[in-house]
């Protein structure tokens, strides 16, 4: 097996408890790299399509990159797989931390987990040696006291991922936690892993990660460490809330569910107090990822009143990410900053993906403003903007699905259902994912990439910001809607294979785009130059898009949120009377990669030209567009 990877998958049967070892296909390696690369190929072809996310058919995948915990620079990522319960298309999302790297140390590249255990379970996994152990005393505790827990039980020195409460309950909000706050937050997988009562996983080991030339990915490192663009020393200095103040100056940050105005709604005076000097302010001590240089996450302290963090008896907890403040600040109203942390605290805890309960959130306080729903259906919560000890108050309920708690637990799309009086026109979402903090209106790419990657509204899929050594069109022609598909091509094609490798997407805006070929080569020993990555990041695209036309998902019969692309334009702020021409961009993006203009359904001509005629014989079954 090529350098880079252990060389073996760990396929488990929850619902019989067989564990059995398979050798990683070194050709699949090759052309999907890893991650969600390898993990789109390998569920394809094991999964029937059409089954129910949260039924045992269903495969949760847990992959590393060859990346992954090596010396390469920014490699210390990991994905979570498998089909979305909330979006019922193709589904992942990828942490950083240290379990990613102690996966691959344990002599795994990565876990398959299928059926549905009869109890609760725990996986323990120690260097090639693994079993499955009863999780009962473990059910119902949430993740630091979980963590505690099985350290107790098997020493300091292991990782762990695990679900907290709002996963047992098989919430859509939940999401997958390790390091006691590293989330991998999307696509509801927690849900999944709580669904088939997998409680957490347990890694041990000090194996080492092969390498085909030691001494060139050291010089890499060496010599990249050196190159760091200037976005480095800020993501040192505050981790990704640095840009909190900017975006909300800019108008990046939507405001008021995205109905708003910023900064009219939101002035700057406010962002500021929860902007980057503020949270810092908090700040106890630097966290960083396994191997990172750039240690963007920090520990964070509030001591005393209402908002006194509790959940460890050292009292700190994650510093909140951009997204957390967007989600429970900027979005909300809320410049009440230890509110904001103690609520990047209880979603933690309870294994909730902050972007998503805080929309929720939004959406419920908009439902409450416009007379939808009362403080009775609220629980006597007052859901008035920025009413911060109702923001704290509904996070707990939405984390115990408790009351008015067990409406939103689902996230938007299907609160709003269940609610009706139409509540829907308020429900943010795409095909049933909330949207994160950046707003098309302000980068118009980013329409593409949500309404047209595989995971529905989702930024950290490429298509929106650009690496050192990737010239794109200046942000005085971004709204010239025509041209723009060769771009963003390569904006999303290199993302896809930063995400699979198991590299850190901040860290790919930090170095040269050529440091990717130039890792891979040095790493497994196979030959990449740019050109390549490219080709492969179309690759890892195409497999995650059959993957949902096998399912029956097109993506030009999602919804489109109207105040996502300006439909009507707002009538005030930086992002007063624009309107994004979405349609023209995704349209040339689908000639661009020989998709179907209609069905969306990949030409055979390039289908063999990237080595996928394995799936010709498919193609008649993948569903027509609606008429």
């Amino acid at each position: 097996m090529s350098g880079g990877y252990m060389g073996k998958l760990l396929n488990v049967d929850l619902s019989s408890g067989t564990l059995e070892e398979e050798p990683l296909d070194e050709s699949v390696c090759r052309q999907y790299i890893g991650g969600y690369g390898v993990g789109a190929y390998l569920l394809y072809h094991r999964m029937p399509p059409r089954v129910d996310p949260l039924g045992p058919e269903n495969i949760l995948g847990f992959m590393t990159g060859p990346l992954t915990g090596t010396p390469a620079l920014i490699g210390s990522r990991f994905t979570v797989l498998g089909k979305s319960p909330k979006t019922h298309t193709w589904g992942d999302a990828n942490a950083g931390g240290h379990f990613g790297p102690r996966l691959k140390f344990a002599g795994f590249d990565g876990i398959l987990a299928s059926g549905i255990s009869e109890r609760p379970v725990y996986l323990f996994v120690n260097e090639d040696r693994a079993e499955l152990r009863d999780a009962t005393h473990l059910w119902g505790k949430n993740v630091s006291a979980l963590e505690e827990a099985l350290k107790s039980e098997h020493g300091n020195d292991v990782q762990i991922v695990s679900i907290g409460t709002s996963g047992e309950q098989k919430s859509l909000l939940a999401c997958v936690v390790n390091d006691r706050g590293r989330a991998a937050g999307r696509s509801g997988l927690g849900a999944v892993m709580g669904a088939k009562k997998l409680k957490a996983i347990v890694v041990k080991g000090r194996l080492k990660v092969p390498v085909a030339d030691a001494e060139a990915i050291r010089t890499l490192r060496r010599e990249y460490l050196e190159k760091a663009s200037s976005f480095a020393s800020s993501l040192h200095e505050y981790g990704t809330c640095s840009g909190t103040v900017a975006s909300a100056r800019s108008g990046d940050s939507p405001v008021r569910n995205w109905g708003g105005a910023g900064p009219v709604d939101f002035p700057l005076e406010r962002a500021e107090k929860i902007g980057e000097d503020a949270v810092v302010a908090l700040q106890e001590r630097r966290y960083a990822c396994w191997g990172c240089p750039i240690a963007c996450g920090g520990w964070v302290k509030v001591g005393a009143g209402q908002y006194a963090l509790s959940a460890t008896p050292d009292s700190l907890g994650h510093k909140p990410e951009y997204e957390t403040l967007w989600s429970f600040g900027t979005d909300l109203l809320n410049d009440n900053l230890e509110s904001i942390v103690k609520a990047n605290e209880i979603c933690n805890e309870y294994g909730l993906d902050t972007i998503s309960t805080g929309a929720t959130i939004a959406f419920a306080m908009e439902c409450f403003e416009e007379g939808i729903i009362s403080i009775h259906d609220a629980d006597g919560l007052e859901l008035t903007w920025g009413n911060d000890s109702a923001i704290i108050a509904l996070a707990g309920k939405i984390g115990r699905r408790e009351g008015f708690g067990d409406v939103l637990a689902d996230g938007v799309k299907t609160a709003a259902e269940r609610i009706g009086r139409d509540a829907e026109q308020y429900a943010i979402h795409v095909a049933g994912e909330e949207l994160p903090g950046h707003d098309p209106r302000f980068m118009p790419a980013l329409a593409t990439t949500y309404l047209s990657d595989a995971t529905p509204g989702r930024h950290t899929q490429g298509g929106g910001w650009p690496p050192p050594g990737i010239k794109v069109r200046g942000t005085k022609t971004k709204y010239e809607y025509h041209g723009q598909a060769e771009d963003f091509y390569k904006l999303m094609t290199s993302m896809h294979v930063v995400n699979s490798a198991g590299l850190c997407m901040f860290g790919h805006y930090v170095y040269h785009i050529e440091l990717i070929p130039k890792q891979l080569t040095a790493v497994t020993g196979w030959d990449y130059t740019l050109e390549d990555i490219w080709e492969v990041g179309e690759r890892i695209a195409t497999m995650r898009h059959v993957f949902n036309l096998r399912e029956g998902h097109n993506p030009l019969a999602r919804n489109v949120p109207g105040r996502m692309v300006g439909q009507p334009p707002l009538q005030a702020g930086r992002l007063k009377g624009i309107t994004v021409d979405y349609e023209t961009m995704r349209r040339e993006f689908l000639d661009r990669v020989g998709w179907d203009p209609r069905s969306t359904i990949p030409s055979e001509e390039r289908l063999c030209e990237l080595g996928m005629d394995f799936l010709l014989a498919d193609l008649e079954t993948f569903q027509a567009p609606p008429a």
